[in-house]
């Protein structure tokens, strides 16, 4: 099966040859995809709805045999066992959410091998919170697709040592550490747009003159020389 470039992206961080659960499946895309090429033995589809779950439920019959990918109703990874799995997915919802969902199953993420987790927002408050609870940041991608770009990280849970050892920049919370070394070209593309966005801006508040429109030019370019920063990093290093 083929999936979207956004879900292909996720679906190779997951490391071949664990256990995985997808939380909120959805269609079931990545599961199905990993199990039915062999990558990954078997998994767990979770969702807190059931009509997601009907959904992937159909998609799993089409293309996997009876028991290899199960479904269950749950709230985030509330349902899920310690041990029944050793990678979670946790792709394709607010920033805000995936920490939630992180928070309120410790027990069982400190547990897992990995976690693969795709923010659609707040990128910088996710990574915070992942560095400050211990989960380390091993590997970052981002794809562009449909005109939208979508970064997304593998995490090693329980490696509250390791993340003491590694400071990370402000540039490099708000745009990816790995991303940055790595001089990834989606990651280039996106600064570059950000850059001309914030300079438009500014050309724009030039016209006005108020005490709300000095505080938005001093936002914007506090913005700008953080991007710039990021921008620096991958021409130079």
């Amino acid at each position: 099966m083929e999936l979207s470039k956004r879900l292909q992206a996720v679906a190779d961080l997951v490391t071949p040859g664990l256990r995985i659960a997808d939380i909120g499946t959805d269609h079931a895309y990545v599961p199905v995809y990993l199990l039915s090429e062999g990558k990954n033995p078997s998994g767990i589809a979770m969702d807190i709805n059931v009509g997601p779950l009907e959904r992937a439920r159909k998609h799993i019959g089409e293309l996997l045999t009876d028991g290899e990918l199960k479904t269950r109703l749950s709230d985030g990874m509330k349902e899920l066992k310690t041990g029944e799995v050793q990678c979670a997915v946790i792709a394709g919802m607010g920033g805000g959410l995936v920490i939630k969902i992180l928070s309120e199953s410790r027990e069982v993420a400190d547990s897992l091998q990995e976690c693969v987790l795709q923010p659609q927002s707040e990128l910088e408050k996710v990574r915070t919170f992942l560095l400050e609870e211990g989960f380390f940041i091993i590997q970052e991608d981002m794809v562009k697709e449909d005109g939208k770009y979508y970064p997304m990280m593998k995490v090693l849970p329980n490696q509250k040592e390791k993340c003491r050892q590694e400071s990370w920049t402000t540039e490099e919370l708000r745009f990816g550490k790995r991303l940055l070394e790595q001089k990834h070209p989606v990651l280039l593309e996106y600064l570059r747009r950000e850059q001309k966005i914030c300079e438009e801006i500014l050309q724009r508040l030039e016209r006005e003159d108020s005490e709300r429109i000095r505080e938005r030019k001093k936002q914007i370019v506090e913005e700008l020389e953080v991007i710039q920063s990021a921008l620096s990093r991958i021409r130079q290093e």
